[in-house]
C-alpha cells in the first residue's frame, strides 16, 4: 500500500524527547516550547512566536487578538479546512465567503473588496498547498479600509511570497505541525504576530488570559488574570519532536521537493494533451511541496482515477468540501457574489500521495497508474 501521508521521521526526535523528560519539566513554556519560538522568530524574523497546541487554537488565538465580537464579519474563501471559519464562529462573527481563483485554488484577491461591509474586521488569506495568495493585494485592500489581515499559513511553512515567510505578511500569521503537515509534532501549531500593537496582548491572551510573562520577568510581584485566554502551549515532549524537525527541516523540504518535481515534470505531457491539469506556482511563490494536486476533467472522472489507484494499492484524496456547501455554511456564513469556481474547481481535484517515506520507486509507481488510467 502506498500511503496517501505518513508522519515525518527523522530518528533524532527520540533524542529529543528524552531530555525533554530529563529536565523535570513536561507541561507547556518548557526548554523545547523556548527552543521552538526562538528557531521561528530567528528563521522568519518575526517578532512575536508561541507554540499552540494545534494550528486550530492559534486561529483561535488570533480571532481573540482581533477583538473579534458578536456580529464582525470575517472575509475568507470557502475552499479551507473547517477551523478557519470555526475560529471566528466561536467570537461571534458571521463568515463571508469570497470565490477562489482556479488557478491556485486561493483566495480571489480581486474580489474582496466587493464583500466588505461596515461590519468588516478581518480578511483571511489561506495559503492553500503552500502556495502563497497575492498579499501586496490582499494587504492594500484591508489597509485601506482599517481591516487585520490574518495569514492561514497551516500549510505554508517555508514557503515565501516575494520572497517574504508566509505567516510573516499579514498582522497574524497561523502555523500547523499536524501529523499531515511538512514538520510534525503530532498535533501543534504556531502563533506568529507581526502586528508590534498586538504583542503584548498575545503574550497575554497565550497565558491563559493572566500576565504571568511580565511575572516571569519581574515586572511584577504577583501575576492576574488580565485578560480573555486560554490554555494553548503544548507540552514539551510534543516540542522536543518539533524542534529535532526544525533543525533538519531543509532535507525533509528537499525530499519533498524532489517528489514534488518527479509528479510535476512526468503530469505535463499529460496537461499538453489536454488529459488533465497540473497544479500552478507563480512564478513569484516559493512553494513548500506541501501537496501535489491534478485536476481532472470533472468530478466523475476524479472519482474513478481515485478507485483505479485504489484498486493498485496507491491511496490518493480529494480536498475540502467548500464550507458555504456544508450545513454549518449557512447559518454561520454567507457567499458573497458567484460561485463560479470554488465548488466546479474543488470538485475536480485530487491529491497524489507525498510525504518524507515516499520513495522514487512509490512516485513512479503513482505516476505510471496515472498514465495508465489514461492509456498512455
Amino acid at each position: 500500500m502506498i500511503r496517501f501521508n505518513e508522519p515525518p521521521f527523522l530518528g533524532t526526535e527520540v533524542e529529543y524527547i528524552a531530555d525533554a523528560i530529563r529536565q523535570k519539566h513536561i507541561a507547556g513554556g518548557g526548554k523545547y516550547f523556548q527552543l521552538c519560538c526562538g528557531f521561528l522568530e530567528q528563521s522568519f524574523g518575526a517578532d512575536f512566536v508561541r507554540l499552540t497546541t494545534s494550528g486550530t487554537d492559534a486561529l483561535e488565538a488570533a480571532a481573540i487578538l482581533c477583538d473579534i465580537k458578536p456580529g464582525d464579519e470575517v472575509i475568507m474563501p470557502s475552499f479551507t479546512f473547517v477551523s478557519t471559519a470555526n475560529a471566528f464562529v466561536l467570537r461571534g462573527a458571521r463568515i463571508v465567503f469570497v470565490d477562489v481563483r482556479p488557478d491556485t485554488m486561493n483566495l480571489d484577491e480581486t474580489k474582496i473588496e466587493a464583500a466588505i461591509t461596515e461590519k468588516t474586521k478581518v480578511i483571511v488569506p489561506v495559503h492553500y498547498a503552500g502556495v502563497s495568495c497575492e498579499m501586496d493585494e490582499i494587504c492594500a485592500v484591508a489597509k485601506r479600509h482599517g481591516l487585520f489581515v490574518v495569514e492561514d499559513a497551516a500549510q505554508g511553512i517555508f514557503a515565501e511570497y516575494k520572497g517574504k515567510s508566509l505567516g510573516t505578511i499579514g498582522d497574524i500569521g497561523c502555523y500547523s505541525f499536524h501529523e499531515t503537515k511538512n514538520i510534525s509534532m503530532g498535533e501543534g501549531g504556531a502563533l506568529l504576530v507581526n502586528n508590534p500593537a498586538l504583542r503584548d496582548r498575545a503574550d497575554v491572551i497565550c497565558n491563559k488570559g493572566t500576565n504571568r510573562a511580565d511575572f516571569a520577568r519581574g515586572l511584577v510581584d504577583k501575576y492576574s488574570w488580565t485578560d480573555v485566554g486560554s490554555s494553548y502551549l503544548p507540552g514539551d515532549l510534543n516540542a522536543a519532536y518539533l524542534y529535532a524537525q526544525l533543525l533538519d527541516h531543509e532535507k525533509i523540504e528537499k525530499k519533498r521537493k524532489d517528489i514534488w518535481n518527479r509528479y510535476h515534470n512526468a503530469m505535463i505531457p499529460l496537461a499538453e494533451e489536454g488529459l488533465l491539469e497540473t497544479m500552478c506556482v507563480p512564478d513569484h511563490c516559493e512553494h513548500n511541496a506541501h501537496t501535489y494536486y491534478i485536476k481532472l476533467a470533472s468530478a466523475g472522472q476524479r472519482e474513478e482515477l481515485m478507485k483505479y489507484l485504489s484498486q493498485r494499492q496507491i491511496v490518493s484524496a480529494f480536498h475540502f468540501v467548500p464550507l458555504h456547501s456544508a450545513p454549518a455554511g449557512g447559518v454561520y456564513g454567507r457567499f458573497c457574489g458567484e460561485d463560479v469556481y470554488t465548488t466546479k474547481e474543488s470538485d475536480r481535484l485530487l491529491r497524489l500521495p507525498l510525504h518524507y517515506n515516499l520513495t522514487d520507486t512509490d512516485a513512479d509507481a503513482v505516476i505510471g497508474a496515472v498514465r495508465a488510467f489514461f492509456g498512455r
